[in-house]
């Protein structure tokens, strides 16, 4: 017995969030779990038990909103759940990509390629085919 693996230690979910703070993020408790901001960007992060955490949709911030990207073909947008939109600048896509990134990397958890190359967006409403859902057979200038 003399090559035993060692477990790696599961850090739990408050010393994931307190780790966070060497990295320059601020926390907040919330319902829904921890709100963890830095720059003008923020996501809530999740317990789901066993140390393990969850990242939700990490956005910018519009007033205390998180606002998500959105592609509308020829620009980014950001979206806040109230409605509330606003044009994604360069400094906002730069500061979410990095925002994004030492997030991950305070939580330890896994930085995946396609999501380092740069940010990410869930909507994409450039497709501007009216009535292209209707079906084949459906003109879009007949009513």
């Amino acid at each position: 017995m003399f090559f035993r693996n060692q477990q790696p230690k599961q850090p739990s979910f408050d010393e994931r969030i307190a780790n966070l703070k060497q990295f320059g993020f601020t926390t907040k408790n919330e319902s829904g779990g921890c709100r963890v901001t830095r720059d003008g960007c923020a996501a809530v992060v999740q317990d789901l038990g066993g140390g393990n955490v969850d990242i939700g949709k990490v956005g910018v911030l519009l007033g205390s909103e998180i606002a998500h990207l959105v592609h509308g073909g020829y620009q980014m947008f950001l979206r806040a759940p109230s409605g509330k939109e606003a044009p994604a600048l360069s400094t906002h896509l730069k500061n979410l990509h990095a925002f994004d990134e030492d997030l991950r990397e305070g939580l330890g958890l896994t930085s995946l390629y396609n999501r380092s190359l740069g940010t990410v967006c869930d909507d994409h409403l450039y497709d501007r085919v009216t009535a292209r859902d209707a079906g084949p057979h459906h003109q879009p200038w007949e009513k």
